[in-house]
């Protein structure tokens, strides 16, 4: 498989699926938005972009999940965030179906419970075979998009239908083929999933009253349809598609005023942002005496702090030093540590403990320089 794990391994996974046909590049415009707050991971299907094709006779939705969750499990993440449009979007309902208690959220855009008919499918399977990638895009590529974006992109036909061209024949058969004989109806209800649906008023492949359909199957989950865009929103839209990911991303703490935060939620942030092997034995450390206090930093620091996404998980570890730094706290080895996981660079080290050292005094800044070299900060 070829996949990009980009981002702080800190922040929260999400795993992006691209469409039938295309590449993990449709992810591109979208990335630059999700990184300063999310670890991001994108990978090509079987047989496209750079990934090696299929071996077997079959694929299936199983298969595809399969990978989602080895890649998952390489970022180290327990849980994740699914974004997937089309034959992605159906990745991500394999994944409700089977592994929901592995999903943060899942975002499907522009597919379906049922795509197409299997006669379509099987159809574009045997032409496929027969005719090649290369002969068939100049047919397939203009579905991807709405007319208005061809026009204001001529470019963009032509570097799709190359794109496509280059792809392997029989995976892209078999992804046909799986698409026409799997349908997810009557496999998605009472599942304990945060889901969004998005789609595109031009799409000719999955037009909103699929979508609706699918709306359907997920108990009614909430569906936005993008005027004037087609199949790939992360193309036509990708600063649409940017903010309703950021929106469905961010964490709702509630009421906290009246209700403060669940101490599940504040774990679930700590082993993000501390590590889960740390976390583990800080509990299994715990004994009578502290247990009740390990439940309240969870809670208060992890939870009401740095869960909030008022200010990115790279800003707080900046604060955070700084404090523990100017304070002289035995916690400061432990964030200097966090900060490497979270990405801060050296030279924010060196100007947060520059500040320290201003208006919280030399000596402490000297010993906070000291011990960050102790920890394999600078050259």
């Amino acid at each position: 498989m070829a996949y990009r794990l980009l981002g702080a391994a800190a922040n929260p996974l999400i795993v992006l699926a691209h469409p039938l046909g295309m590449s993990q590049a449709v992810w591109d415009n979208v990335i630059p938005v999700l990184l300063p707050r999310y670890r991001v991971l994108t990978w090509d299907l079987p047989g496209h972009g750079a990934s090696q094709a299929v071996t077997g006779e079959q694929l299936t939705p199983a298969d595809l999940a399969a990978e989602v969750l080895a890649l998952a499990e390489l970022a180290g993440a327990q849980r994740f965030h699914f974004a997937g449009t089309s034959v992605g979007g159906v990745v991500g309902q394999q994944l409700i179906a089977e592994y929901s208690d592995r999903l943060l959220s899942a975002t499907l855009t522009n597919t379906g419970a049922v795509i197409g008919t299997p006669d379509l499918w099987s159809t574009r399977a045997g032409r496929v075979r027969q005719e090649g990638l290369a002969a068939m895009s100049q047919e397939i590529v203009p579905r991807w998009f709405a007319a208005a974006t061809f026009e204001a992109s001529p470019a963009l036909k032509a570097g799709w239908c190359i794109q496509m061209g280059r792809g392997d024949d029989e995976s892209y058969a078999q992804l046909c083929e799986m698409l026409g004989r799997e349908t997810f109806t009557g496999k998605l209800s009472n599942k304990s999933v945060k889901v969004q649906l998005l789609g595109g008023s031009e799409d000719l492949a999955t037009p909103p009253a699929t979508l609706e359909a699918l709306s359907a199957e997920l108990d009614g989950a909430p569906l936005e349809v993008f005027d004037g865009v087609g199949h790939v929103p992360s193309v036509e839209a990708p600063q649409l598609i940017a903010e309703k990911l950021l929106g469905m991303l961010a964490m709702d703490l509630g009421d906290v005023a009246n209700h403060g935060v669940a101490y599940t939620t504040g774990l679930e942030t700590r082993k993000q942002v501390l590590g889960e092997e740390h976390v583990a034995r800080s509990t299994a450390n715990a004994n009578s005496l502290d247990a009740p206090f390990q439940q309240m930093i969870t809670r208060l620091a992890w939870g009401e702090l740095w869960s909030n996404d008022d200010l990115t998980r790279r800003e707080r570890s900046m604060i955070t030093t700084g404090i523990l730094a100017a304070l002289g706290r035995e916690e400061l080895t432990l964030h200097l540590k966090t900060a490497q996981r979270i990405g801060l660079t050296e030279a924010e080290l060196r100007q947060v403990l520059m500040h320290v050292a201003i208006y919280g005094g030399v000596p402490a800044a000297n010993h906070a320089f000291a011990l960050a070299k102790e920890l394999g900060w600078g050259e």
